[in-house]
């Protein structure tokens, strides 16, 4: 193409050389040099053009190489980030996880096997009676006319009530294996006229006497209050487990009241765990666990006291704003089979999977703490680490007392 331009311009040149001769009555050498400028002059403009257009297409390529630059490097940006996200990642500690699930699972496995030939076993003994009817049989919850009532009466009950007989003591619940205290639980204690002090069994209604279960747990939160403020103002924040019954939760009236106090102490609501025991856990149902929910809302926790099985949903009650289960040592070393499916020393590890622990109450001696621990159970309370005691004096609530009857019991 550009030779085909040329070809033009020289054919224009003759034309111009041509023209000037004959039209414009030039001499062959100012004809000549007319059309050798005229030449030039196109030629010159030919190439300027040429110029300008290739000079277009050296910067849209620049461009292009520009964009493609860009791109390879946000590439590579990606390609690093995705590098160094897999650097940091722990695979060591996601490959420990998946071989504990392994194991647990091939436990599970095994001693599922082991039942299912223990079960055969027992059908062929017995005659085909079913294992599964006779455990449910024996495991069935004693019937409620065979407890027997409290020592104290209702009607004496509420009577020290009234006169502020109600003392609060704490109890340990401590870490292993340093055994630095965890917290403490809050134990009603009564002042008898006799000069002595009654233990919870000793007073607490078995049937009926809600109302009074209601006040003495209200009292509870009051006192737990009171000892959590006074512990955060001296520089010594404690934390406090307080009873809580079916009782309280499906009154309106005492659970709105509850739920008041939590709200407005929620500088100190994080060092209040509410303590429901399982046999008060099991009939609760959707609306009830919605009103614990309310008391998550407001930043208490809870824990689940006296259980008899730790076959739970451990993802519900992580939900729900439990933290920790409780449960007897003694029982669980002597018969772990009746509590858990999982071998002992994968049942708290898989608790803490939801971040809730264990805790085995009723220690009795240092050989149940090192059982314990080798199961990697981690918290502890009982007699052998530390017995119920008053609380300090300057954190106490200042109640007072019927005089005759507190220098009775000072005696």
């Amino acid at each position: 193409m550009q030779g085909l331009v040329y070809i033009f311009i020289a054919l224009a040149t003759l034309g111009v050389a041509a023209a000037a001769y004959f039209g414009l009555t030039f001499s062959p050498i100012e004809a000549f040099v007319t059309a050798i400028a005229f030449g030039a002059i196109a030629v010159v403009l030919m190439e300027r053009r040429l110029r300008q257009r290739s000079e277009a297409r050296l910067e849209r390529a620049v461009e292009d190489l520009a964009r493609l630059l860009s791109t390879d490097a946000k590439a590579g940006q990606v390609l690093s980030q995705r590098l160094n996200a897999i650097a940091d990642a722990n695979a060591g500690s996601r490959l420990d996880s998946i071989e504990a699930d392994i194991s647990v699972l091939g436990t599970v496995v095994r001693q599922v096997a082991e039942a299912l030939a223990e079960f055969e076993e027992a059908r062929r003994a017995d005659g085909g009676t079913p294992l599964a009817a006779k455990a449910r049989a024996e495991e069935a919850p004693p019937d409620e006319d065979t407890f027997l009532d409290p020592l104290i009466p209702a009607a004496e009950l509420r009577a020290a009530l009234d006169d502020n007989r109600l003392v609060y003591h704490i109890e340990p619940v401590v870490v292993l294996p340093s055994r630095k205290p965890l917290g403490y639980d809050l134990v009603p204690r009564l002042m008898q006229d006799a000069g002595g002090l009654a233990d919870a069994p000793d007073f607490m209604p078995r049937r009926g006497g809600e109302e009074l279960i209601r006040r003495i747990e209200a009292q509870a939160l009051d006192e737990a209050v009171t000892i959590a403020r006074r512990a955060k103002t001296s520089g010594q924040p404690i934390r406090l487990f307080l009873p809580l019954s079916r009782a309280t939760i499906l009154d309106k009236k005492a659970l709105e009241q509850v739920t008041a106090t939590l709200v407005a102490n929620q500088a100190i609501t994080s060092s209040l765990h509410f303590a429901l025991q399982q046999a008060e856990w099991k009939p609760l149902g959707p609306s009830e666990k919605r009103a614990l929910f309310e008391f998550r809302k407001a930043g208490a926790a809870f824990i689940l006291t006296d259980a008899s099985s730790l076959r739970f949903d451990f993802a519900e009650l992580e939900g729900l704003g439990f933290e920790a289960v409780r449960f007897d040592a003694t029982q669980f070393l002597s018969r772990p089979q009746s509590f858990t499916d999982f071998h002992t020393a994968d049942i708290a590890p898989y608790a803490k999977r939801f971040d809730i622990e264990l805790c085995a109450t009723g220690v009795i001696d240092e050989q149940q703490l090192l059982s314990l621990f080798e199961d990697g159970i981690t918290l502890a309370q009982g007699p052998h680490i530390g017995r119920a005691g008053p609380v300090r004096p300057d954190l106490v609530v200042d109640r007072p007392r019927v005089p005759e009857r507190r220098i009775e019991a000072q005696a």
